[in-house]
């Protein structure tokens, strides 16, 4: 059984965890840290993590960068590893999940859905494939009307899992509305698409002379999210110190 402290509890991700966690008999939330204090879970709720004194295996975050700091030196000072959801982090925040990762176990992914973390591995084979050949290398990324950043932190990992074993020869083009010119061969085009309530859509293309190859990951609700952040809780108790990745919660999985 593995023990979690749920940060962001009352949150709409939080929310989504609990309800899971509440389904999963590998694992329970013990205590929840969120601002909303008002609202009541079966676990206890403090308004900062500091305030918490529950022991816990785990740490899953779906907070906001804001608490990031506070978090990461409660997880360092209690040597709990954690699971960081969050995004949007500046170059600071980024510095310390690094230093923090030297003395806990940090999990850290743009996105945590297993599918998508298992197509950024197939991207970077198609990618040292296909490229070579010649193909042009195009994103679009679709998300709610309510989304505020773009491109997503998503798209940014299919275009850094494309450029990888490029070497970083590939530059990701994001407007093209500015310059009237051919498309470079060492571009990865990355259109956004913000619209309605779509949770969130990649599709990856391949464009090569006379065939295009098609990748693409539909997400219909925030659930599978939630199920990823369990997994990676779950693969995390235990950990040494260190720095991980989705990828590596696959890769136990296989």
């Amino acid at each position: 059984m593995t023990k979690v402290i749920m940060h962001g509890c009352n949150g709409r991700m939080g929310q989504v965890i609990t309800n899971l966690c509440s389904e999963e008999a590998r694992i329970e939330i013990v205590a929840g840290v969120d601002r909303s204090v008002q609202v009541k879970q079966k676990y206890p709720v403090f308004a900062t993590i500091e305030e918490c004194k529950v022991e816990a295996d785990v740490i899953i975050d779906f907070a906001s960068p804001q608490a990031v700091d506070g978090l990461l030196a409660y997880s360092v000072s209690h040597q709990i590893p954690v699971v960081l959801c969050t995004t949007g982090l500046d170059e600071a925040q980024e510095q310390a999940v690094k230093e923090a990762s030297g003395r806990i176990a940090v999990l850290k992914s743009a996105n945590m859905s297993l599918g998508i973390n298992l197509l950024l591995e197939i991207l970077k084979k198609a990618a040292r494939t296909l490229a070579p050949a010649g193909f042009d290398m195009e994103i679009v990324e679709k998300h709610h009307n309510q989304k505020v950043d773009a491109p997503s932190g998503t798209a940014m990992a299919l275009a850094d899992a494309l450029r990888e074993p490029l070497e970083g020869a590939y530059t990701c083009q994001y407007d093209r509305s500015k310059e009237r010119k051919k498309r470079e061969k060492t571009e990865i085009g990355i259109s956004a698409v913000r619209g309605g309530t779509i949770v969130g859509e990649h599709e990856v293309i391949f464009a090569g002379t006379d065939e295009v190859i098609t990748f693409s990951h539909t997400a219909y609700s925030k659930q599978i999210f939630a199920k990823g952040a369990i997994e990676a809780a779950i693969f995390l108790k235990g950990k040494p110190k260190g720095l991980y990745q989705m990828a590596d919660v696959i890769a136990a999985q296989s």
